[in-house]
C-alpha cells in the first residue's frame, strides 16, 4: 500500500506538470496554426493586391480603357479586407500591428499622390497625360511601399520562428516528463510484480495447473485448496463446476450424436434440393428449346389452314381453327417467357456500371408504340448509376412501364413516373402510375410465376413478367414489393445496392428540370395491345416528385405472331384488382 501511495503521488506531480506544459505547447501550436500561418498568407496576398493596383493603374494609363482599372479596383478591395483580417490577428502583437498600419499609410499615400492623379489625368486628357505622370519618382514611391510590406512579412516570419521555438521547447519538456513517468511506472511495476508473485501468482499457477488437467479431460481429478481464503473459495467453486461438467458430459455426448445424425440428414436433403433445383432449371431451359420447333410447326400449319380455308368451311370450323391458332401463339409466348425466366442468372455478361437514366431512355423507345396507342405519359427523375447487367435492368424497367400502361383506368390517360431515393447503402427505385391499382391481399401473389388476377380476355399476358422482375432484382442483390399505401394507382418499389462512391448519395434527390426528352432504341418486351385514346405524350424527364404507385400484375400482350416466328422477349406481368 505504501509503495502504491508513493508511486501515485509521484505520478500525480508528473501529470500536473505535464498538463501545464501540454497547455503551453497547445497554445504555441494554436498560435502557429491560427495566427502566424494565416498572417503569412495574408502578407503575401497583401503584396499581391498592391501589385495588382499598380499594374491596373499603369495599364489604364497606357490604354485609357476603363476595363484595365479592374485589377486596381479589386486590389483596393482586397487590401482593405486583408488589412482588417490582419488587424484582428495582430491584436496582441502591437509592434507588428504598427508595421501593418505603416503599410496601410504608405499605400494610402501612394494612391492619393500617384494612382488617383494618373487615373484622373487619363480620364480627363487621355493616355498621354496619364503616362506623363508615371515617373521614376512614382516608381520609387511604390518600391518604398513594397519595402514596407517586405519588412512586415519579415516581422511575421520572426514571430512564427519564435513561437515555433517555444513549441519545440515545451514539447521537449513534455517528452521528458513522460519519460520520467515511464521510468517510475517500470520501477513500480517490478516491485509490484514481486509482491504479486509471492502472494497471488504462485497459488494461482498451481490452481491453473489443476484446472488445466480437468480441461484436458481428467474430470475425476479433485481441485485442492491453496493460497489466501479468496483463492481457496475459488478452488472450491471450480471443483463444484468440475463435478457439474462431469455430470453433464454424458448428456452432451449423447446429444452430440443425435445432432450429428440430424446434420447428416439435413446435408443430404440440401444436396438433393440443390440437385433438384439444378435439374428443374435445366429441364425448363431444354424443354423451352425442344418445344419450339414442333410448336412452330403447329402454329404455322394452323395459320395456313386459317388463311387457306377461312370462309370455305362452316362457322364452327373457322372458330376451331382460330382457337388452335390462338392457343399455339399463347403457348409460344409462355415458352418464350419460361425460357427468358430460366436464363436469368445463367447467361451473364458480368456486372458493369449502368446509368439508369440511359436505361430509361431505352425503355421509353421500346414502349413507344404502346404509349402512343394508350396516350400514356412516361417521366422519370434523375436516376442513379448502379452496378448490374444492363440488359436485365432494361428488361426489368420495361416490364414495369409496360404494365403501368397496360393496366390503366378506362378513359384516363396513363401517367407513369420512375423515381429513386437513397436509403442507407441502397437505392430504392419506384415505378408509380395512376392505373387500376391492386388490393393489398394480392401484393405478394403477383410476383409468383404464372399467377394472374384477371382473365386473359380482360388483360392479355402470360403471368410471368413480375416473376421475371423479382428474379432480376434478387439476382442484383435487392428486393421488390408493392406499396399498398399510395392514394391511387400502384407503386412497385425495388432496391438495388448503391455504389460505394459517397457522391452518389445525392444523385437521386436533386432533379434537373428542362432536360431533353428521353430517347432509346431496340424493341422492348411485349408491348401492350393497341387501343384508342388521347393524343400520345412523349416520354420526358421532370423534376423529382412524390409519386404514388405503379400498376398491377400482368405483362403487356404480344401482338399476333407471324408464320414460323416467335416473340423475341417476355412482357411484364401485372394484374390489379380495381
Amino acid at each position: 500500500m505504501a509503495l502504491c501511495a508513493v508511486v501515485g503521488a509521484v505520478l500525480a506531480l508528473l501529470a500536473t506538470g505535464a498538463v501545464v506544459v501540454a497547455a503551453q505547447n497547445r497554445a504555441h501550436l494554436d498560435t502557429l496554426l491560427t495566427k502566424t500561418g494565416p498572417l503569412r498568407s495574408d502578407g503575401e496576398a497583401l503584396l499581391a493586391a498592391l501589385v495588382n493596383q499598380e499594374t491596373g493603374v499603369r495599364g489604364y494609363a497606357v490604354s485609357g480603357d476603363r476595363t484595365d482599372l479592374e485589377p486596381y479596383q479589386q486590389g483596393v478591395a482586397q487590401e482593405q479586407e486583408i488589412a482588417a483580417r490582419m488587424e484582428r490577428l495582430l491584436a496582441d502583437e502591437p509592434a507588428i500591428r504598427a508595421q501593418l498600419r505603416t503599410v496601410e499609410g504608405d499605400s494610402a499615400r501612394w494612391r492619393a499622390t500617384i494612382a488617383v492623379p494618373i487615373i484622373d489625368a487619363t480620364a480627363a486628357q487621355g493616355p498621354t497625360a496619364g503616362q506623363s505622370l508615371v515617373t521614376d519618382s512614382a516608381r520609387q514611391q511604390f518600391d518604398q511601399l513594397r519595402v514596407s510590406v517586405t519588412a512586415l512579412q519579415d516581422s511575421i516570419l520572426d514571430l512564427r520562428n519564435r513561437v515555433a521555438d517555444d513549441a519545440r521547447g515545451t514539447g521537449n519538456i513534455l517528452v521528458l516528463l513522460l519519460v520520467i513517468a515511464g521510468v517510475v511506472v517500470v520501477v513500480a511495476g517490478f516491485a509490484l510484480m514481486s509482491s504479486l508473485n509471492r502472494l497471488f501468482i504462485g497459488p494461482i499457477t498451481q490452481l491453473a495447473v489443476q484446472v488445466r488437467g480437468v480441461a484436458e479431460g481428467d474430470y475425476q481429478r479433485r481441485i485442492t485448496r491453496q493460497g489466501p481464503p479468496e483463492l481457496a473459495q475459488l478452488a472450491d467453486d471450480v471443483d463444484a463446476m468440475r463435478q457439474r461438467i462431469a455430470a453433464d458430459l454424458a448428456e452432451v455426448r449423447e446429444a452430440r450424436s443425435r445432432i450429428e445424425w440430424v446434420n447428416s440428414q439435413l446435408q443430404k436433403q440440401a444436396e438433393e434440393l440443390t440437385r433438384s433445383n439444378r435439374d428443374l432449371e435445366q429441364f425448363a431451359y431444354v424443354a423451352s428449346h425442344d418445344l419450339q420447333e414442333p410448336l412452330r410447326k403447329v402454329a404455322s400449319f394452323c395459320q395456313l389452314l386459317q388463311r387457306r380455308y377461312a370462309g370455305k368451311l362452316d362457322e364452327r370450323a373457322d372458330q376451331y381453327i382460330a382457337f388452335a391458332v390462338d392457343g399455339a401463339q399463347r403457348m409460344q409466348r409462355l415458352i418464350n417467357d419460361l425460357l427468358a425466366f430460366s436464363r436469368i442468372g445463367r447467361l451473364t455478361t458480368g456486372f458493369t456500371e449502368v446509368d439508369l437514366d440511359r436505361v430509361m431512355g431505352d425503355v421509353a423507345a421500346q414502349t413507344e408504340a404502346a404509349r402512343e396507342s394508350a396516350g400514356a405519359e412516361l417521366t422519370w427523375s434523375d436516376l442513379p448509376v448502379i452496378r448490374g447487367e444492363e440488359p436485365l435492368l432494361t428488361n426489368l424497367l420495361a416490364n414495369l412501364v409496360s404494365n403501368s400502361v397496360k393496366f390503366r383506368r378506362p378513359d384516363v390517360p396513363p401517367k407513369v413516373h420512375v423515381s429513386a431515393r437513397r436509403v442507407d447503402d441502397e437505392w430504392e427505385i419506384t415505378c408509380q402510375d395512376n392505373g387500376i391499382g391492386i388490393e393489398p391481399e394480392f401484393a405478394d401473389k403477383i410476383f409468383v410465376i404464372f399467377q394472374r388476377l384477371h382473365s386473359k380476355d380482360a388483360y392479355p399476358g402470360t403471368g410471368i413478367g413480375l416473376a421475371i422482375v423479382k428474379k432480376i432484382v434478387e439476382y442484383h442483390g435487392g428486393r421488390v414489393w408493392v406499396d399498398t399505401d399510395v392514394p391511387e394507382g400502384t407503386a412497385i418499389r425495388f432496391t438495388l445496392p448503391a455504389l460505394p462512391d459517397p457522391e452518389q448519395s445525392g444523385s437521386a434527390e436533386a432533379a434537373e428540370p428542362g432536360d431533353e426528352p428521353a430517347t432509346g432504341s431496340d424493341a422492348g418486351p411485349e408491348t401492350a395491345p393497341a387501343s384508342t385514346g388521347p393524343a400520345p405524350a412523349p416520354a420526358q424527364r421532370r423534376p423529382e416528385e412524390d409519386p404514388g404507385g405503379a400498376t398491377g400484375t400482368d405483362g403487356p400482350a404480344a401482338g399476333d405472331t407471324p408464320d414460323d416466328t416467335t416473340p423475341a422477349s417476355t412482357g411484364g406481368t401485372k394484374e390489379t384488382v380495381a
